[in-house]
Formats: C-alpha cells, sequence, structure tokens
C-alpha cells in the first residue's frame, strides 16, 4: 500500500505572476522578500502594481534563516496595525522557508522556537495563508510543508513541519529565475538534483513520487549544464522551473535522505552552499545504493540507462563539469572525519529515510 497526497494549486509558466490579484482575491497581504535595491525592489514594486500596496514588506532574510533573523521578521510583522489575511512569499527557498516560519509565528517568533525545542506547542500556530511565488529553481518549498530553520549559534539545523503549511498556491513564473547569476543557477539547480534522486532511493518512495523524480532528474541532467553557459535562455529556465517543481512535489512526499543529511554539516561549518552541499556525495551515494533495490535500480536505470556503474560515473562528471568537486577533503573534511560524519548522517532523521547500507558506503 502506498499513497501521494500534495495540496498546493499549481499555476505554471510565463506570466504566471499575472494571476497574484486573483488568487489574493482582495485579501490584504504581507510582502515576505529580500531587501535590494535592484532585482527584487523591482519584483516588489510589480507585485504593488499588480496587487495594491502590502500592509508589511518584511525583507530581513537571510540566506540560510536562522533564529536572530527569523525573531526579527516576526516582530516586523507584528507590529503591523492590521494583520495580513495573507502571506506574500517572493524569492529563493530562504523566503519561502521563513515564509512559512511567518505564517506560523505570526509576531512571536518563540511560538516556533519552543515548537522546534519540544516537539509541543504546534495547536498555537496562526495559520496564516501563503501564496508561494520562487524566484529560483531548486528548493521545491512552494509544495512542501516544512522549513529550514537554522541556529547558527548553537549549530543546529531545525526541519519546521506542519500540514499547515502548505502554500495555498503556487505562481512559478520562469521569467522570475532570469536574473539568477550562475553560481544561484547551479546551486539549486543541483538541489533539485539532489530531491529527485533522494526521492528515488528512499524508504518513502512510491510509484507517483518516483515517476515524477525520474522525469526532474532526466531534465536537470540534460539542461543545467547547457543553462550554466547561456543564462539568458528562457526555453532552458523553463525546463529547469517545471524539473524543481517535479522534483519538489516527490520529495514533498518522501523527504530527502543520506545526501541532504551529510549536506547540514558542510553548510553549518563550513559554509558551503546548500545546493553544493547537499550534491556533492550523491555519485558516492548512488554507487552504494546499486543492487540493494530492483525498484530502485529500475527508476535509476530510467534516469541513467541499463549500466548504473557508468551512470554514477555520468554524475560525477556532471558534477565536475559545474566545477563541483565529489571529494570530501576539498570542502576541508579529513578522512577520519568523513567516515564520521557519514555515521551520524546515516542516524539522523533524513539520513534514516535511505534505504542503502552503512557496509556499501564507501
Amino acid at each position: 500500500m502506498w499513497r501521494f497526497s500534495n495540496p498546493v494549486e499549481v499555476s505554471f509558466g510565463p506570466g504566471a505572476l499575472e494571476s497574484l490579484p486573483a488568487k489574493l482575491g482582495g485579501r490584504s497581504y504581507a510582502l515576505v522578500t529580500y531587501s535590494d535595491n535592484g532585482v527584487f525592489a523591482e519584483l516588489a514594486r510589480r507585485v504593488g502594481a499588480l496587487a495594491g500596496k502590502p500592509v508589511a514588506v518584511v525583507s530581513n532574510i537571510d540566506p540560510n534563516p536562522n533564529f536572530d533573523g527569523l525573531a526579527a521578521s516576526c516582530r516586523v510583522l507584528g507590529e503591523v496595525p492590521t494583520a495580513p489575511e495573507v502571506i506574500v512569499a517572493l524569492g529563493g527557498g530562504s523566503v519561502l522557508d521563513a515564509a512559512k516560519v511567518l505564517a506560523a509565528a505570526g509576531g512571536d517568533f518563540a511560538t516556533v522556537e519552543r515548537h522546534l525545542a519540544t516537539g509541543q506547542g504546534a495547536e498555537r500556530f496562526r495559520r496564516l495563508p501563503i501564496i508561494a511565488i520562487p524566484t529560483t529553481a531548486g528548493t521545491g518549498s512552494e509544495v512542501t510543508c516544512w522549513a529550514t530553520v537554522w541556529d547558527t549559534a548553537g549549530k543546529k539545523k531545525h526541519s519546521l513541519t506542519h500540514p499547515s503549511l502548505y502554500a495555498e498556491c503556487a505562481l512559478i513564473d520562469p521569467t522570475l529565475t532570469l536574473g539568477a547569476p550562475r553560481g544561484l543557477t547551479v546551486s539549486t539547480g543541483l538541489d533539485a538534483l539532489s530531491h529527485a534522486l533522494e526521492s528515488i532511493w528512499n524508504v518513502n518512495a512510491n510509484p507517483v513520487s518516483s515517476a515524477l523524480a525520474e522525469v526532474a532528474a532526466r531534465e536537470i541532467l540534460e539542461c543545467l549544464d547547457p543553462l550554466s553557459r547561456n543564462l539568458g535562455d528562457l526555453a532552458l529556465r523553463t525546463r529547469m522551473a517545471r524539473a524543481s517543481l517535479l522534483a519538489g512535489l516527490a520529495f514533498s512526499n518522501t523527504k530527502t535522505a543520506l545526501a541532504h543529511s551529510l549536506s547540514y554539516h558542510f553548510t553549518l561549518h563550513h559554509g558551503i552552499a546548500h545546493g553544493i552541499a547537499c550534491s556533492f556525495s550523491l555519485p558516492m551515494v548512488m554507487r552504494s545504493v546499486i543492487g540493494h533495490d530492483p525498484v530502485c535500480d529500475a527508476s535509476l536505470r530510467r534516469v541513467f540507462g541499463a549500466d548504473l556503474d557508468a551512470g554514477a560515473r555520468r554524475l560525477a562528471a556532471f558534477l565536475g563539469a559545474l566545477g563541483v568537486s565529489t571529494r570530501a577533503v576539498d570542502y576541508g573534511i579529513a578522512e577520519g572525519e568523513w567516515e564520521s560524519l557519514i555515521d551520524s548522517a546515516l542516524a539522523g532523521e533524513r539520513g534514516r529515510n535511505f534505504i542503502g547500507k552503512r557496509s556499501a558506503l564507501r
């Protein structure tokens, strides 16, 4: 027996942003986005022209949303004279994750912080609706019900998870990704690839999640490298946005696995961008899982072809062509430490989703 469920209404395609007024339906909204005087300032003006002035703008979003920054964001929302009826999240994964925290906490981050520490108190969440408008192709946060929250001081990564945190709708407009620079485009694309592959070698995999993941992985392997060399190609941007969405839908049901579990140490302790941190180990993980499960092998063959060992080499070469090393030592990890990190990652919540065995990892 298996099940697949995702409640997010998706509008996809160039111009999807234009449907925002209809999705709001006259409700007041708070805009959550990045603070800059360039791309996002212009996007915020576009949103205002389409949907009217927001009752609040929360723009102090860090690349990896942490306790201090999120507490400040919640204070901004809490000081609004009239509370918004909807949150409009316009940005990459950090903005989408921060919006979920704001939707749950309202003006009081302590509500979320207590829940992350104890697992209790979700009944106190505000549960504001979210309209998610991603500006990168990679995180899939617009179709998941969790947000990554970082305790930078405590060197811990938390996952805020609740069914109420699914967005009401996602407006995926590939034109909004055209301004993303090469490094961000590659990193977020590799995050999506990790979502896809980790949905396949996952104890929670099912026929729907795997079918979505297979299409997503094939697309990313075909178009991310050409896109990295031609950032203005809207057709490639559209393919990547679609692949990211499909990967997001896949792991919205399976969650991630070992590569993501490994990544948290690299981001917290070495400052490695998330998309790189969660993808450099994929060839190693793939080699370890070959032959472990016939259903998984069949899925991987639909992505990489009949020879899975050659497929793992192709995956490593793909990463190398994008400038991503697959050697832990190149990220400042000694051999003895690497073995310990693998053990810790397997014991973590996401690591326990991995279908393989420790003895095969090397």
